[in-house]
């Protein structure tokens, strides 16, 4: 296959330079080389020899050049429109990202599928959501309280938190279940510059506890206890183990969720023999205001997660260690209502630090 092309003097003299120059671009000079072997009459079998290109490539130019003489011959990128991110454009990037959903299948907008369907940058998008703060890709869950005496009960324990009652002192207990001794089957491979502790992916299961923990509230320390099992004895077994830590006759404030095993019969002639314990219950789907919980997210990322066990009492043995050189240094945890004066609801935020 061959193209006929003629050249002007002034074109043959243009395309030379263009194939000496040492400053020039490669690219270009390839290009002038192209049509000087074709205006010398090579086949496009010798050009693609001489310049290890394809047919298109060829082609391509060759058209070019017709069409276009030697201002063909400079490339050219179709690229985007300019757009001016106009107020009408980020109230409807806004618009798209907040209150409609991709019709591919997917479940939420990314700023190149978006960018697609608006026709706009992909950056131009990634610049709105920076400035107004919108992660699609981000997802977080949550738990709407559904008790008819939330704001009663939430009241009531963010009351014990903020006013403790004086001579008087208060607990946020619960218990951690199930925990596991989970010994690896592999070494564990440690810490190196460039690269995290690794974990072999197989492990023994040695078997499980339930750990309770009563937080106090104004210290900050941790009164803990481990059970092979979690029922209503051994609440009422740790509840005791509570009253014992206590000078005789001290008023204890007990904060617990809604579990059954906390609302037994054994729990209720535990506070008929014991007056001076009160038990208060947080909101159903609200174990998020027993301060304990904090405390097990910590014990969770400190030991638990990351522990090798070698058997169930290696497990007891580690997080009682953890819970005696926490109480060493203890930390109080520091509750804020934005604002004490309005009434509490089930949408009120409480900001723990």
């Amino acid at each position: 296959m061959s193209s006929t092309i003629t050249l002007s003097k002034v074109e043959q003299v243009e395309l030379t330079q263009r194939v000496a120059s040492q400053a020039g671009r490669a690219d270009e000079a390839r290009r002038a080389r192209l049509i000087l072997l074709l205006d010398g009459g090579h086949t496009w079998a010798t050009v693609r020899e001489k310049l290890d290109c394809t047919d298109s490539f060829i082609d391509r130019w060759s058209k070019r050049f017709v069409a276009e003489r030697l201002a063909g011959l400079f490339s050219r990128h179709a690229g985007q429109l300019a757009t001016t991110l106009t107020p009408a454009l980020e109230a409807r990037i806004l618009e798209w990202s907040v209150k409609r959903k991709p019709t591919e299948g997917a479940t939420h907008w990314s700023t190149r599928r978006l960018a697609e369907r608006l026709g706009i940058s992909h950056m131009m998008v990634a610049r709105v959501w920076r400035k107004h703060a919108l992660r699609p890709h981000r997802l977080e869950g949550y738990m709407a309280s559904n008790d008819p005496d939330f704001e009663t009960k939430a009241a009531e324990i963010i009351g014990l938190y903020l006013h403790p009652p004086q001579h008087a002192a208060v607990f946020c207990v619960d218990e951690k279940t199930a925990i596991q001794a989970l010994d690896r089957k592999d070494p564990v491979l440690p810490l190196s510059p460039g690269r995290a502790e690794r974990h072999g992916f197989e492990y023994f299961r040695h078997g499980t506890l339930s750990l309770y923990a009563a937080f106090n509230t104004r210290t900050g320390e941790v009164l803990g206890k481990t059970a092979a099992r979690h029922t209503s004895a051994e609440f009422v077994a740790f509840l005791t183990d509570i009253v014992a830590h206590q000078p005789r006759g001290k008023e204890i404030h007990v904060i617990a969720d809604n579990l059954s095993a906390h609302k037994s019969a054994a729990v209720k002639d535990f506070l008929k023999a014991h007056p001076k314990v009160r038990l208060h219950f947080t909101p159903t789907y609200s174990s998020w205001l027993n301060q304990v919980e904090l405390w097990f997210a910590k014990i969770e990322r400190d030991v638990i997660a990351r522990g090798v066990f070698t058997s169930v009492p290696d497990l007891k043995r580690k997080l009682m260690r953890y819970i005696r050189h926490y109480n060493k240094v203890p930390k109080t945890v520091k509750w804020k209502y934005f604002d004490p004066t309005r009434r509490i609801t089930s949408q009120s935020v409480v900001t723990v630090h």
